[in-house]
């Protein structure tokens, strides 16, 4: 039963890096996402219009907010913004409501989100056979042989090395400078250890379908816990 429940605490604890890399206190005007919050909840919740948030933090996809990102609440010094009633909806007026956000949502925001660049380089040759797209796709696949050497694509502090985490097989985390992350899954063999620090090219795993129907890896960039899109960040190649 310990054994149990320290599993299931060191899984919990990993989810949480993966989506906030730490849970510090946010400054004012500013918002962590809890399990089960959505812009229109937020917005509601900071008598913020559901345009304002979105505009605000720059979503591209409003629905695929994660749990510990950090969201803009309150406007920008010299910035206008539109408030709404604090007051709660019910019955059919509040899923009117709620699908009138939900359209608003969708339309609104279509520039990608800010986050400083970061110099990456491939972390393993192969074919991209998944690309990302912020909902069901949180990185890019790539597929080669197994064994194929993994490299870290930025230098950076290994913060997770293990397998604890269901359908990422053995996953590295390494945190690089920014509040950047990055996550390399399914690897067949990881070569370093927690804490290690690592070069941008060190080869730090072994491509291999741990906890996978196929060999490959999974490769995630994350900024402030949200999943990003790596290959506006990777070299053209």
């Amino acid at each position: 039963m310990l054994a149990s429940g320290i599993r299931r605490i060191a899984c919990a604890a990993l989810v949480a890096l993966l989506a906030a890399c730490g849970s510090a206190p946010v400054g004012p005007g500013y918002y962590r996402v809890e399990r089960g919050d959505t812009v229109f909840k937020i917005a509601r919740n900071n008598r913020q219009s559901v345009q304002n948030i979105v505009r605000w933090n720059n979503l591209s996809n409003p629905d695929a907010i994660e749990v510990g990102q950090v969201l803009r609440v309150e406007p920008p010094a010299g910035t206008a913004s539109v408030r709404t009633s604090p007051t709660p909806r019910t019955g059919a007026s509040a899923s009117a409501a709620r699908d009138n956000a939900d359209a608003t949502d969708a339309s609104a925001g279509s520039s990608a989100a800010a986050a400083p660049s970061i110099s990456l380089v491939w972390p393993t040759s192969g074919q991209v056979i998944r690309n990302f797209d912020g909902r069901d796709s949180k990185g890019i696949d790539i597929t080669n042989a197994a064994g194929t050497p993994i490299v870290a694509a930025a230098p950076g502090t290994v913060v997770y090395a293990g397998n604890g985490l269901r359908g990422y097989g053995n996953l590295l985390i390494i945190k690089h400078s920014g509040e950047y992350l990055t996550a390399y899954a399914h690897n067949q063999t990881l070569l370093v250890k927690e804490g290690q620090s690592v070069e941008q090219g060190q080869k730090i795993a072994e491509m291999g379908s741990s906890d996978n129907d196929r060999v490959m890896l999974h490769f995630e960039l994350r900024y402030q816990g949200r999943s990003i899109d790596p290959t506006r960040q990777l070299p053209a190649r």
